[in-house]
């Protein structure tokens, strides 16, 4: 029982500190939207008008992402799905814990990489998918396999998939937003921009260009550590054994083989990152890393065992 508490503990800290980053993300992306907005000359009608549109195209967008997101990702993995007959032990370790879980089975693929490791993706529940790399399956046991399962079926229960895809269009949003507005700075009409608008603001506004995309992409590599470590607290519950995700953390982070059908663009779907010797381990390289550190994530789990 005290197992489980601490896990509670772990996951509802976890939340909480993935909804506030969220909200100030939201003020944040809001706030830079207005100051570019009157940076190029409108007032105050016109820049709420240009936050408005913008976050309507942003809408547009993730809606495009959550309907086709899942299967361009197993696409670019080279992912081939399981059928149960391929491997039965796999296919009922899946099932076995979506029953605990209460989600529905997801589709399985294998991504035929001797590289250990695993993802999960999916707009919803209801469609979703996990993927293993064939490496993960010979080189783990079977309580390290029902760890990392149930880590990927929690982020298809706490709806991560949607959440960072959300978080990717705002930064995104961002970054085109500030990309067209020094464009237009440098191409476009400067001077007509500096009789239409307020010189501060345009100041402020060229500062916010700068900066902006960069703050947007610490945010978001913040929110994808956070929903891994909810994701190793979630994996608690299900499995009641932290020792099994543990010890596969350890093997898949020591294994020094680089998973060759991972990139930047899908690296942080993966459990452990899979761009091998990427890891930063001071503070500041730190915050660019698309997962916490193993050390953390192992010290978590040792205190979900009640270990110090």
């Amino acid at each position: 029982m005290a197992t489980v508490n601490t896990a509670w503990d772990h996951v509802s800290g976890n939340i909480f500190k993935t909804y506030l980053i969220m909200f100030f993300f939201s003020l944040f992306t809001i706030g830079v939207i207005y100051v570019i907005a009157q940076g190029f000359g409108y007032g105050e009608t016109g820049g709420l008008g240009i936050v408005g549109f913008a976050l309507i195209m942003a809408g547009i967008m993730n809606f495009a992402s959550y309907y086709w997101s899942d299967k361009i990702v197993l696409g670019i993995s080279g992912a081939k799905e399981l059928k149960h007959d391929q491997n039965k032990e796999i296919y009922h370790l899946v099932e076995n814990l979506c029953i605990a879980a209460g989600l529905p089975t997801p589709k399985i693929y294998i991504i035929e990489d001797t590289a250990p490791n695993a993802f999960a993706t999916g707009r919803d529940p209801k469609h979703s998918a996990i993927a293993l790399t064939s490496g993960i399956i010979q080189k783990l046991s079977k309580q390290e396999l029902e760890g990392v399962i149930a880590h990927e079926l929690s982020h298809v229960g706490n709806r991560d998939t949607l959440l960072m895809s959300v978080v990717s269009i705002l930064v995104g949003t961002i970054a085109l937003l500030a990309d067209f507005f020094m464009r237009s700075m440098f191409f476009g009409g400067h001077n007509d921009r500096e009789s239409r608008g307020n010189q501060f603001m345009v100041i402020i506004a060229i500062v916010a260009a700068i900066l902006a995309p960069i703050v947007a992409i610490l945010i978001q590599l913040a929110i994808s550590r956070k929903r891994e470590f909810l994701a190793d607290a979630s994996s608690v519950l299900l499995t009641r054994y932290p020792g099994g995700l543990a010890s596969a953390l350890q093997k898949i982070s020591a294994d020094r083989e680089p998973l060759e059908a991972a990139n930047r663009g899908t690296a942080h779907l993966y459990i452990v990152n899979p761009l091998k010797g990427k890891d930063a381990k001071q503070w500041l390289a730190g915050l660019f890393n698309t997962h916490p550190p193993i050390e953390a994530r192992l010290k978590a789990l040792r205190e979900m065992e009640g270990l110090k």
